[in-house]
């Protein structure tokens, strides 16, 4: 079984680790406004000192937290098991399905902490604003060659829609669903989101086959 995003964190080797590590787990479920340097200094078992050696501010954290967080993610992503499907929609299909095994756990076991923090400090810290952006735009872009690998093997060339736009609109989705799930306190209508997604991107390339026939 798929572990959860919290039970795939790395171990914490060092004071800066464990200040990451700290941040991921209390603003995805505090929020970056609702964090403290005091809670993220005792979670992660260091003085406040250590705190503000390794970084000058709660935004400087949070920057860092957004890079942490896409660093460690991408690994998981990167050795996932869709990526051994022969056809490229395979494993694009396959890539939502992982993410539906992800939704697992209490609510900031499997929320995305770039997208916490974003709908947050869009306006008021534009560093990790352009973290969040870049993680997220970041992910997206690991998405885009199997989808053009898709559409290059269906004839979809004239689709109407790039590669690039339908990665990112999976991560609009995904982004809905954590937010909805926050709303409902319930996981289940993000799993019902994922679905929905899986639908959409299958009936996007079942329509050419079905005009050629």
């Amino acid at each position: 079984m798929t572990d959860t995003l919290a039970e795939t964190v790395p171990t914490p080797q060092n004071a800066r680790d464990k200040l990451l590590t700290a941040g991921l787990a209390v603003i995805r479920s505090k929020g970056y406004s609702g964090t403290t340097v005091d809670e993220l200094c005792t979670t992660a078992g260091v003085t406040k000192g250590a705190f503000f050696h390794h970084f000058k501010s709660k935004e400087a954290l949070g920057v860092a937290a957004a890079d942490y967080w896409s660093e460690f993610t991408g690994e998981l992503f990167a050795s996932a098991p869709y990526h051994d499907h022969p056809d490229p929609l395979d494993r694009v299909l396959g890539y939502i399905d992982f993410r539906r095994l992800l939704l697992a756990g209490e609510l900031p076991d499997y929320s995305c902490l770039v997208g916490t923090m974003v709908q947050e400090t869009y306006l008021t810290a534009p560093a990790i604003r352009d973290a969040c952006h870049a993680a997220i735009a970041g992910h997206a872009d690991t998405l885009a060659p199997d989808i053009q690998a898709a559409m290059d093997a269906r004839g979809m060339s004239d689709a109407g829609w790039t590669a690039e736009s339908l990665a990112l609109h999976t991560q609009v989705v995904l982004q809905g669903a954590f937010i909805l799930a926050k709303a409902e306190d319930s996981v289940s209508v993000a799993i019902d989101s994922v679905a929905h997604l899986k639908r959409y991107v299958t009936l996007l390339f079942s329509q050419p086959e079905e005009k050629a026939a």
